[in-house]
């Protein structure tokens, strides 16, 4: 296969001759499926051709086994043709004309030609049948997603400029960027969740026009905007699609918390520019994700460390105080910005679980600071493992990647100190088991000894054996046994 330079690794524009080789390429690889389906629709009397992500990522030099179809055959006509063909099949998405199947090792779903679009109050999309391949393509979000191979001749369809704009890397609407976004709010988020994606600038009239109706997203529901700002930090560069958010102020409707972070600087300019230094941990952030894997078998992107990243700042706002020396602080912006973070990611429909991890990781961000060069003691360490929980490998590389500073020695100072408490934090896990930190007396233990019933009690002495634990590591049975008594009598 010919391979096309990759848009997410170089700037530089794609040659139409590599664009070519790479689509016929994937399409030979493809070709069992696609000509046999292709020739069963037709045999049926309907039209079917591969369209959108697949053929413009075919485009691109890039596999995939998941292929999307659109057709002239209504989902019940697409159902019978798929049920004869496939392994197993799923029909989720039939209100919207799709119907899904699986065979082998691929993964298809055909939808019927469509065009929907929002009442100007509404949140959910109107979808109506359409007869014509030309118009479903038009009424999809961009040129680059608006183009289709016929089957089973494969024959391309590229009515509105779609591989020009990819050779050129550029987002363009197949029609007026406004009646595009006045259809579907949610692509104004899409222009910039693509250009995170690949790599691409958006047309200056696209960039425009989501200024312009930058409040018609407030229409959309808060779960598909959450689902498009996920896909949009977990692509190889969300900085491109976050600071178009910014921009066009987008932001300011789905995540205020972003673009308040462009504190004005004080005369002195005594702190950062939070915005971009915000913007250069997410960055680190996903540099560092390899560790992830290697130590925690955390797959990248991970979605959570990357978010933790964005948000570990946005309680600075809410928490800058001026000193009369000129000096700025933000005393106290981890507990805020873990407050603000929990709100917002509430806000946007994320899973409890989600949200845990994230704020706690906001919470933590800054805790490294107090261990100076080396000061803590084990207790001290025992507290901070036992804190993190299951984000400790998480918190390593948020800790690791806020160090955003120029100053070479300070830098290589800051990762020094940190290596060693990974280190002492490696120790100490390998001696007493950091990771499952607990008394050395069990309930049942606890009730024995003190004759006591479950209740209130009960969980006052695990928390002093746990504090006890935590300041001596682990302790012999008769120790904390001792130890419990002395706790007992003295509580009178």
């Amino acid at each position: 296969m010919t391979d096309t330079p990759d848009p997410t690794r170089s700037g530089a524009p794609l040659r139409l001759v590599d664009v070519q080789a790479a689509v016929a390429a994937e399409l030979d690889r493809i070709g069992p499926v696609i000509d046999e389906l292709g020739a069963l629709f037709a045999a049926a009397g309907h039209e079917l051709a591969l369209v959108g992500g697949p053929v413009r990522d075919a485009m691109l030099g890039r596999r995939s086994n998941d292929l999307d179809f659109t057709t002239s055959a209504r989902p019940e006509q697409t159902d019978r043709i798929l049920k004869a063909w496939g392994d197993a099949w799923w029909d989720m998405g039939r209100d919207f004309g799709t119907i899904g199947c699986r065979k082998g090792e691929w993964v298809v779903e055909v939808t019927t030609y469509r065009s929907e679009s929002y009442d100007p109050d509404s949140r959910k999309p109107e979808v109506q049948y359409g007869d014509t391949l030309a118009g479903d393509l038009g009424r999809r979000d961009f040129t680059v997603n608006a183009m289709a191979v016929r089957l089973p001749g494969r024959e391309i369809e590229d009515p509105y400029g779609g591989v020009l704009d990819l050779a050129h890397r550029v987002i363009r609407t197949p029609g007026t960027p406004e009646q595009s976004f006045s259809d579907d709010p949610l692509r104004m988020m899409r222009a910039a969740r693509f250009a995170a994606q690949l790599g691409f600038s958006v047309d200056p009239s696209v960039v425009q026009a989501m200024t312009d109706m930058a409040d018609r997203i407030q229409i959309i529901s808060a779960e598909r905007v959450r689902d498009e700002l996920v896909k949009l930090v977990c692509a190889p560069h969300p900085r491109l699609g976050l600071e178009l958010l910014v921009e066009t102020g987008l932001a300011d409707r789905v995540l205020p918390e972003l673009p308040a972070l462009k504190l004005e600087r004080d005369e002195h300019h005594r702190h950062k520019d939070v915005y971009e230094h915000t913007l250069t941990v997410l960055e680190q952030a996903i540099d560092l994700e390899p560790r992830l894997l290697e130590r925690a078998d955390i797959p990248g992107p991970d979605f959570v460390s990357r978010f933790a990243a964005l948000m570990h700042d946005v309680g600075k706002p809410r928490t800058r105080r001026f000193q009369d020396d000129g000096a700025v602080t933000f005393h106290h912006h981890d507990v805020v910005g873990a407050k603000l973070t929990r709100k917002r990611m509430k806000a946007l429909k994320f899973s409890n679980d989600q949200i845990d991890a994230v704020g706690d990781l906001v919470e933590l961000h800054l805790r490294f600071h107090g261990y100076g060069s080396g000061e803590w003691t084990d207790s001290a360490v025992r507290r901070y493992v036992r804190d993190a929980g299951e984000q400790l490998e998480r918190l390593h590389v948020l800790t690791r990647a806020d160090c955003t500073t120029r100053n070479k020695r300070k830098a290589d100072r800051l990762r020094r100190t940190y290596d060693d408490l990974e280190l002492r934090i490696d120790r100490l896990s390998a001696q007493e088991e950091l990771a499952s930190i607990r008394p050395d007396l069990d309930g049942n233990q606890i009730m024995t000894i003190l004759g006591i019933g479950p209740g209130r009690e009960v969980g006052e002495a695990y928390r002093f054996l746990l504090e006890l634990r935590l300041d001596n590591g682990p302790m012999a049975e008769a120790d904390a046994d001792a130890a419990l008594r002395e706790w007992w009598a003295a509580r009178g």
